[in-house]
């Protein structure tokens, strides 16, 4: 990767510097990987280049050459977007579909994991300083000039104040003190962190919004910005930067995006990218609507079950579609309990007195962990395309703790922990010490098959320990309602995506006042000392362990929080699938990759044949 520096008397320095300070914390891992032959044997282009032409600071594509022209169909489950405000994104289809839309200043590399230049130019690293350089010549969709002071709004007036998700606010906070943001020139900022932050730059992919488009909706304040660029939002007057722009939404059924003329990125023939026309999403309601969307040649990419690897492999040879092992997912599926003890504002409790009993004892959570058979649902849901996982970190991650080995499924050593803590079973039944009925919810979210499936079996091992366990599948937004606001839930089998480089970006899920604290989430009033002790613990380790700069002092605190939640199980994570995805023959320039799957580079990918 090349990276320009403006500073030319300490270029050398610099680079050096900076090499150090992005490579400490990516091992070799994801510079050679073994994730199947599909992957390994790709001949992947050299890294982008930066070049200026007439003023234009431009990214250069060093993939091969492609045709301008077509289409690519995709499917998405569910109801679609609930936004289009790249600032304001909860669920994975928003996120994705404002990503296309909105570039940050720096971005990471698929194949190294290395933090590079996206909207910026370049950038340096000088202890807790971060300088970055901004490319000239840029423009938003609407043709109004990309400058300084859209990335000096998006992070004072957005990120600073807490608009929109506050993931990002949250995560670069150092003992509550945010970075300061200083304005150098035209083209130059600087951030300032209290103490230098090892995962800052990561921080920096955060999307840079238009000041001129997004202002007057801030400046009317939270509830204003947050209904903001609502799917109901004319496509036509969206202002972005990514390759593609919003053409058309249309509710339950697609979702259209356009190339954006103005897109700073270049093919080596310095024609500007992406070569596609266009991009659909398809709103499908389930995956096996997905599948036969694909099998229609409706859509021309499809993530494939376990259950369907085997039959779409034997097909590949003959068919029209490249099948692709990706490695291990980047996400992690798991199944939450609620440990909340608190009451609503009407003075019920969010949570009955009875199941908290339970739930908030290590024993029971003990009980249920070891009567789950991960081994059985990773045969029978996954088809054995899977790995049974124990950890709070991907299968996949640079900072999974290996020590951690999980357990077989032991349905004696579960109903002995019951027992232990006074459970009792009469006549086929489970009761607590107080003689109630062990019963409870179990949620996931409608649609999703394969969540579904485990559900049923998870329902039938518990149900193996005598107590009572209703399964409820309800919609995916009632479930995220329930979860994040009323807290009228029982247990969820829910995913969260996540980062298999920066365990830092699951800060809103381990400390206890995040807003994806979801096992434990504290009221705005609740007192800091209401945390259980190993709550108290995990603070620390999220609080101390940004501030190690190197991989090897990082990773004993990472290491440690996944000791904490293997050994405390407020979450139970139960398995890990392999990404096995296919995609039509006639798209070259896919290069997948472990870290960023099948089609990040939708800039490069053209159609053959397309003139």
């Amino acid at each position: 990767m090349r990276r320009v520096f403006l500073l030319l008397i300490v270029s050398l320095f610099v680079v050096l510097c900076l090499k150090a300070c992005i490579r400490q914390d990516v091992p070799e891992v994801y510079l050679e990987n073994n994730y199947g032959s599909s992957i390994k044997n790709i001949d992947y282009p050299n890294d982008n280049r930066n070049i200026t032409i007439d003023g234009v600071d431009y990214i250069q594509s060093q993939a091969p050459i492609g045709k301008f022209g077509g289409e690519l169909i995709v499917s998405t489950i569910g109801e679609g977007p609930k936004t289009f405000n790249p600032c304001n994104t909860k669920d994975a289809t928003s996120s994705s579909m404002a990503g296309l839309m909105y570039d940050g200043l720096l971005t990471t590399n698929p194949r190294t994991g290395e933090v590079v230049p996206q909207l910026a130019k370049g950038f340096s690293v000088n202890g807790n300083e971060y300088t970055i350089f901004l490319r000239k010549g840029l423009k938003w969709s609407d043709g109004t000039p990309i400058s300084v002071d859209d990335v000096l709004y998006t992070y004072w007036e957005v990120v600073f104040k807490g608009f929109g998700n506050t993931a990002t606010r949250d995560a670069m906070m150092i003992n509550g003190k945010l970075p300061k943001l200083y304005r150098i020139d035209d083209y130059t900022v600087k951030f300032v962190t209290p103490k230098p932050f090892a995962p800052f730059l990561r921080q920096l992919t955060y999307p840079i919004v238009p000041k001129h488009y997004y202002k007057p909706y801030s400046d009317k304040g939270l509830s204003v910005f947050d209904a903001f660029l609502t799917p109901n939002t004319p496509a036509s007057e969206i202002v972005s930067s990514g390759a593609f722009k919003l053409k058309e939404y249309v509710p339950a059924q697609r979702v259209v995006f356009v190339r954006n003329p103005n897109y700073y990125k270049i093919n080596k023939n310095n024609e500007r990218l992406p070569y596609l026309d266009k991009l659909v999403y398809l709103i499908v309601g389930d995956t096996n609507n997905e599948i036969l969307k694909f099998e229609a040649k409706e859509t021309d990419i499809l993530s494939i079950r376990g259950a369907n690897v085997a039959r779409y492999k034997m097909k590949e040879p003959v068919s029209d579609f490249y099948v692709h092992n990706l490695g291990p997912d980047t996400g992690t599926l798991f199944l939450v309990i609620n440990l909340n003890n608190r009451k609503n504002k009407d003075g019920k409790w969010q949570v009955p007195r009875i199941k908290q009993s339970w739930f908030r004892n290590k024993a029971f959570r003990t009980a249920v962990d070891y009567a789950i058979d991960r081994d059985g649902i990773v045969k029978n849901i996954a088809q054995g395309v899977a790995e049974p996982l124990f950890t709070a970190e991907s299968l996949n991650s640079i900072y999974l703790n290996k020590n951690i080995k999980g357990h077989e499924r032991d349905l004696e050593k579960a109903k002995e922990v019951l027992e232990s803590s006074g459970f009792v079973i009469k006549n086929g039944q489970l009761f607590d010490s107080n003689g109630n009925r062990v019963e409870f919810d179990i949620y996931t979210n409608a649609g999703s098959l394969d969540r579904e499936a485990i559900g049923v079996m998870i329902k039938q091992d518990l149900e193996d320990l005598d107590m009572k366990v209703n399964f409820k599948p309800i919609e995916f937004n009632s479930l995220v309602n329930k979860l994040s606001q009323t807290n009228d839930w029982d247990m969820a089998i829910m995913g969260l995506t996540g980062s298999p480089l920066e365990p830092h970006d699951g800060k809103n899920v381990w400390m206890s006042n995040g807003p994806l604290h979801l096992f434990n989430q504290r009221t705005p009033n609740q007192k800091y000392d209401d945390r259980l002790y190993w709550e108290k613990e995990l603070d620390e380790i999220f609080e101390q362990g940004a501030l190690k700069l190197n991989f090897n002092e990082r990773k004993p605190f990472y290491d440690r929080y996944q000791e904490i939640i293997y050994q405390e199980k407020p979450i139970i994570y139960l398995y890990s699938p392999i990404r096995i995805t296919a995609i039509r023959k006639k798209f070259k320039n896919v290069f997948p990759t472990p870290l960023s799957g099948l089609i990040y580079n939708l800039d490069e990918i053209y159609i053959e044949g397309e003139n």
